[in-house]
């Protein structure tokens, strides 16, 4: 930890220099997206100064040089999550677009009538709503994995949910509306011995938790470069080589084929198979500067000091009258969710907002989680790298006022 330095980690996020409604801005929505540092910015305006053109497809200088640069971060990824090779790296919209490439193309060719899918009772919506739709479509059925009244998933209960016709297993590696760490090694290991494949929904965890695919023995890990200090819209798809070859393309169009004719079309090897049409070059591009900037202070350093911050944050909250938190796992990262007795969440949001105070209201694309807890919605802090001790104090007092207010 010597060599961590929030002040010059804050220094590198312009937005955090600036006022909300005549406050200094304190954000606290990390997990709906993070703000970026100045190199993930100034590498924006690089793209499109000096290197925007098509990529793959040209000849000539600006087409080569975008090229290189796009397949760069394809390499830098794998390392970053320790992949064995780097066509098992699709570069994707974000995570949403990868659990639909699954639930579309592994379920349209390994998935049929009868076969079951595991979810986790703490899924995000966009871990349950392609797998709804591929059950519709195919007839097969989703069962749950229950949790306690902590937010941690019941094992046994998950371990007594295999049969002879589980196909896959879907869980989130981080919940984002509870941030209960998941056991996603020992998961992953018992639905092999039961022969199901797994999808890990990382997007919660890529940039708070060292990631190795390879030891987790993981079959496909999705995540979004907007929630680790990379651009929006580009997102990745890992997945093993074997099976992202079994399974057919997800679109049709340029980039992902070999030969085309009016009588057969012939795929493109991996990853591009995967990756039809113009992808977004500048955000695929950029997102290596974000894997940079994180590398440059170290997971270990980031996870050790989100760590200090959260149980700090837990425990001035907790001295607030009427706090009740929700979602008290043993392991945790990143996410205080919370209501308070006699309050709305929204009002709760509202009056932060005029204090400069960004956090989450809502049921948080979890409305399964809500209703678990018996309760509309939470509000939710969500921590990233450049948050401090003092930002938590003026959220604390904040909520005293909100709560001075309401009550």
């Amino acid at each position: 930890m010597e060599k961590f330095n929030i002040d010059k980690i804050r220094a590198d996020f312009p937005i955090l220099k600036r006022e909300v409604n005549g406050k200094p801005l304190v954000y606290l929505d990390n997990g709906a997206t993070t703000q970026k540092p100045s190199s993930v910015i100034n590498s924006i305006v690089h793209y499109y100064a000096d290197m925007n053109s098509n990529v793959h497809r040209g000849v000539h200088y600006l087409s080569q040089i975008s090229t290189d640069a796009f397949e760069v971060t394809r390499r830098k990824v794998q390392a970053f999550i320790h992949a064995a090779d780097d066509k098992e790296i699709i570069i994707t919209k974000g995570t949403t677009e990868g659990i639909n490439l699954i639930a579309t193309c592994y379920g349209r060719a390994f998935i049929h009538e009868g076969d079951e899918i595991i979810i986790s009772a703490m899924e995000h919506h966009s871990n349950i709503v392609p797998w709804q739709m591929l059950c519709d479509e195919k007839g097969c059925k989703i069962r749950v994995i229950p949790m306690n009244d902590k937010g941690e998933l019941d094992m046994d209960a998950y371990s007594n949910l295999f049969n002879e016709k589980t196909k896959l297993v879907a869980v989130t590696y981080v919940s984002n509306s509870l941030g209960t760490i998941n056991p996603v090694r020992e998961m992953i290991s018992i639905a092999h011995g039961h022969g199901a494949v797994v999808l890990v929904d990382a997007a919660q965890a890529v940039q708070h938790i060292q990631i190795d695919v390879q030891k987790l023995d993981v079959d496909f890990l999705v995540f979004s470069g907007h929630k680790m200090y990379g651009p929006t819209g580009v997102g990745v798809l890992y997945g093993k080589e074997d099976l992202l070859n079994a399974m057919p393309p997800y679109q049709g169009g340029g980039d992902m084929i070999k030969e085309v004719t009016f009588e057969k079309t012939t795929y493109n090897e991996l990853p591009f198979k995967f990756e039809a049409g113009t992808p977004n070059i500048e955000a695929g591009i950029c997102l290596n500067e974000a894997i940079d900037y994180i590398n440059s202070i170290g997971l270990e350093n980031i996870e050790a000091y989100e760590h200090d911050l959260l149980q700090y944050a837990t425990e001035k909250l907790a001295e607030i009258p009427g706090m009740r938190f929700i979602g008290t796992a043993e392991q945790k990262c990143s996410v205080i969710s919370f209501v308070i007795d006699g309050t709305h969440p929204y009002d709760v949001g509202v009056i932060l907002d005029k204090l400069g105070i960004a956090v989450r209201t809502g049921h948080h694309c979890a409305q399964p989680v809500m209703d678990r807890f018996g309760i509309p919605g939470t509000i939710r802090a969500s921590l990233a790298v450049y948050n401090t001790k003092e930002e938590i104090d003026i959220l604390v007092a904040g909520i005293q006022r909100a709560v001075n207010m309401l009550v």
